[in-house]
């Protein structure tokens, strides 16, 4: 979620809360201030209704509300002096309404010519239910209104305020260490992003002298561990070759001369696992996968011979990636002798391949392998004593890079999938 819609998120659920206990507030303090109000005007007739029946008795006889708003009767002397005044809802039928309506009523008891009369004033009220409704419209719109204002301005605002922030945050986004630019911080009055512009540039130095400090030591260790192993191995095999060597010394040698062998290779994929991890191979070109695969089944044909495994390659469709040449060959070439490799006699490979995935099944071991650990560095099958357990590592750094999505699982045969 932006932040712009987050701020607002909150800004919509506190403003919920003070309105609806601003709307409470004020629909209990508008009623007491209607009440009041009434009540004056209430006091107010009453004081005039007494007034005018001291100069017209006619009016104590009015025992009923009909066209005025006030009803005068004779009462008993006793049990006056408890009587006060009082302010009482109830309900009155009004001819215009044709109903029942609500209205206030006063009740009060005056002296006249030694004898005691009650007074009823009544006055029409403002209907509860209306006022609720018409209340919780207002404030809906209110509401409403607020919030589209603040969504408006706070869009506006963000893009204006947090402007230097996205492109510091694109700028991040683009950034490559194999072709560093520096960051450029627009101007801008905050200090917070002036501190992160600050601070972000400090990071990526240390990051860049990171860089090519481990690209200077794997391109030293490629020159200066590869030499070494290649004039060992070479003059190790001089050696196999001399006729005076004892059979004993002779399996010795060639023993020692496998595991040069195999820390050659562990040696070169280590190396190859660290320059994918830095990112050094930025040149893309667009790669015919479908060719690549014919080209290593190719290669491989000695191989699948020897091991006696039947390979078969399925096209559904040709699939056309954006990656470097060579990592794309890596990445088939792997995929292919590991299917061969890890293979049992007279069993098969099967390759699948359409224009958004590519799919590998092959016989093999009737257990199927650790699908969380497969693609991990060193993992291989405890068996086989020859194999770096780099060679799938390798596979998803690729996939890694170029954001793949590569899977393994057993279903009776091996299945890796790799989808684009």
């Amino acid at each position: 979620m932006k932040l712009q819609n987050y701020s607002s998120m909150y800004f919509a659920v506190i403003l919920f809360v003070i309105i609806t206990v601003w709307a409470a507030v004020f629909y209990y303090a508008m009623l007491d201030e209607i009440y009041d109000s009434i009540d004056d005007g209430l006091d107010n007739q009453k004081e005039l209704v007494i007034q005018k029946a001291n100069d017209d008795t006619s009016l104590l006889r009015r025992n009923e509300f009909e066209e005025s708003g006030y009803a005068i009767r004779e009462i008993p002397a006793t049990g006056v002096g408890q009587i006060k005044d009082s302010y009482i809802d109830t309900m009155m039928y009004m001819q215009n309404e044709k109903s029942d309506e609500p209205v206030r009523l006063l009740k009060t008891v005056f002296l006249q010519n030694g004898k005691y009369y009650q007074l009823q004033v009544a006055t029409s009220m403002v209907e509860e239910d209306d006022l609720v409704r018409q209340l919780f419209y207002s404030v809906l719109w209110l509401y409403l209104g607020l919030i589209a204002t603040i969504i408006i301005f706070n869009s506006f605002l963000t893009r204006k305020i947090w402007k230097p922030f996205y492109q510091l945050l694109n700028q991040l986004r683009l950034f490559r260490l194999d072709k560093p630019t520096p960051l450029a911080l627009p101007k801008t009055p905050i200090d917070e992003f002036r501190h992160l512009h600050e601070t972000g540039s400090k990071l990526l130095q240390r990051n860049l002298h990171i860089y090519h400090d481990q690209k200077q030591f794997i391109e030293n260790a490629s020159h200066e561990l590869q030499t070494p192993l290649a004039v060992a191995i070479g003059k190790l095999e001089t050696l196999a070759e001399q006729e005076t060597l004892s059979e004993s010394s002779g399996k010795l040698l060639a023993d020692t001369l496998e595991q040069l062998e195999q820390l050659t290779r562990f040696n070169r994929s280590l190396l190859l696992l660290t320059k994918i991890d830095n990112s050094q191979f930025p040149d893309t070109v667009t790669v015919n996968m479908n060719d690549l695969i014919q080209k290593a089944l190719s290669n491989f044909e000695d191989l699948s011979s020897f091991k006696q495994v039947q390979t078969s390659f399925v096209e559904n469709g040709t699939l056309i990636l954006e990656m470097n040449e060579g990592l794309a060959t890596i990445l088939i070439t792997n995929l292919i002798k590991n299917a061969i490799l890890h293979n049992t006699p007279r069993g098969f490979a099967a390759i699948k391949v359409d224009s958004k995935s590519l799919e590998i099944k092959n016989s093999g071991s009737s257990i199927g392998l650790d699908e969380k650990k497969i693609f991990e560095r060193f993992y291989r099958d405890e068996n086989n004593t020859l194999s770096t357990g780099l060679g799938l590592a390798i596979v998803k750094a690729i996939a890694n890079l170029y954001h793949f999505k590569v899977s393994y699982n057993y279903r009776q045969i091996h299945i890796i999938s790799l989808n684009f």
